[in-house]
């Protein structure tokens, strides 16, 4: 990967306008990867934006030094673009783009963590066995001598500790907890992404986690433990679905369940789902590949058409 991510920089260091896609619905890793290149692509004079299909989680916006970010595909027919940067996103379908990009002329190149990566960009920095995308890219920086300035190490350090739950899950791995110490030494702001990572939890957020608990139901027969969230559920709270990131990595700590499931229905009718599991011998990546998702054998999910109840029978049905 070394060679890789000397390659990605060589273009970098040429390219006059970049644009920069993570998935849908960002999380701390995506979205604070985004900042990260965008800030050091920024800080050397290169025209660069980020484009998000969805809007940004007020739940994330303590990150620091995100820039303005675009959801107009508009900007991928501008003639000056000449490279794209996929951070944490398997493919080009997933970010919501696949037509934009599709017979571009423009660079691709695609950085990310996921086992399903379908290695679609001209330059792939793809390390299954990292525990986050920050962790790929903090390798990057480390492969290629480039400095880290404090925000971004702030921005790499928030996505190493959300993908790792807190350091807690089974993605953790040696190396993330050795650049999690090199990225506070170099002045990442652990105490501010402690404070809106683990204390962030309010009255009606406990409130929607109580209504999918009460649902929590087993399927005996496959050790999946699931429940779901509707609409219904957190828009009289004056929440989005993402208020239930984070469900189904509590629920993976239950002794006995082979594997956790959320769904939660999302604004536009859709159904988004979570799984978790902490088992060796046990793939939720192959599960969601299945729905049309993907992500790590621990940790997966997908995106759906239908109901709850539907794509729920269709899950319950699926060989595990």
């Amino acid at each position: 990967m070394r060679t890789t991510a000397q390659k990605i920089h060589e273009h970098l260091k040429t390219a006059q306008k970049v644009v920069i896609v993570p998935h849908p619905n960002p999380d701390e890793d995506a979205l604070g990867s985004a900042a990260t290149m965008a800030e050091y692509l920024a800080s050397h004079g290169r025209d660069t934006t980020i484009f998000c299909l969805t809007p940004i989680s007020a739940r994330i916006k303590f990150l620091p030094n995100i820039p303005a970010i675009t959801n107009d595909p508009a900007i991928f027919s501008d003639r000056h673009l000449d490279t794209i940067l996929f951070l944490d996103c398997g493919d080009p379908r997933y970010a919501g783009v696949a037509e934009q990009v599709k017979n571009h002329p423009a660079t691709i190149i695609n950085i990310d963590h996921h086992a399903t990566n379908e290695n679609y960009g001209h330059y792939n920095m793809v390390m299954p066995k990292a525990s986050a995308t920050a962790e790929v890219l903090y390798l990057f920086f480390e492969y290629n001598h480039l400095p880290i300035s404090r925000h971004m190490a702030t921005n790499l350090l928030a996505g190493l500790i959300t993908d790792t739950g807190n350091f807690t899950n089974a993605g953790t791995t040696p190396s993330a907890l050795i650049i999690a110490g090199e990225l506070v030494r170099l002045g990442a702001n652990f105490n501010l992404i402690n404070f809106h990572t683990q204390k962030d939890k309010s009255f009606d957020l406990l409130k929607l986690w109580g209504a999918a608990l009460s649902r929590l139901a087993k399927d005996e027969a496959t050790g999946l433990v699931y429940t779901y969230l509707k609409r219904s559920d957190y828009e009289p709270l004056g929440m989005n679905e993402s208020g239930g990131d984070g469900l189904s990595d509590f629920m993976n700590n239950l002794d006995g369940v082979k594997m956790a499931l959320v769904l939660k229905e999302t604004a536009d009718g859709k159904i988004k789902g979570s799984f978790r599991t902490t088992l060796d011998d046990t793939d939720v990546a192959a599960l969601a590949k299945q729905l049309g998702g993907g992500g790590h054998k621990k940790a997966a999910g997908f995106t759906a058409e239908g109901t709850v109840e539907e794509v729920l029978d269709r899950i319950l049905t699926l060989p595990k």
